[in-house]
């Protein structure tokens, strides 16, 4: 059986000959998920940036895992690559 790093692995930026998203990015798109999700200190993000070959997929898009303690995780997706997400993108994924 395959790791789930070896299933995976191909979508992730980085892959495919996309340059890897830099830290300064991830950052930035955290902070506004922060502000437009009025979040608490405490909760948590994750942000990834996915290319998908299936035809199903939209091609690239960012997702944006939302950890609040005492809460299921959210997902949030935005059909944009990581550095052309705005504020506005987020509200429209909630």
């Amino acid at each position: 059986m395959r790791s789930p790093v070896a299933l995976f692995g191909a979508f992730l930026r980085g892959s495919f000959g996309l340059p890897k998203t830099d830290r300064e990015t991830i950052e930035r798109v955290k902070e506004m998920a922060r502000t437009v999700l009025r979040a608490s200190p405490e909760t948590a993000f994750a942000v990834n940036e996915i290319a998908c070959t299936d035809p199903g997929c939209p091609g690239i898009e960012t997702v944006i895992l939302v950890m609040e303690p005492g809460r299921k995780t959210r997902a949030l997706k935005v059909q944009k690559p990581l550095d052309e997400v705005t504020e506005q993108d987020i509200l429209a994924a909630i």
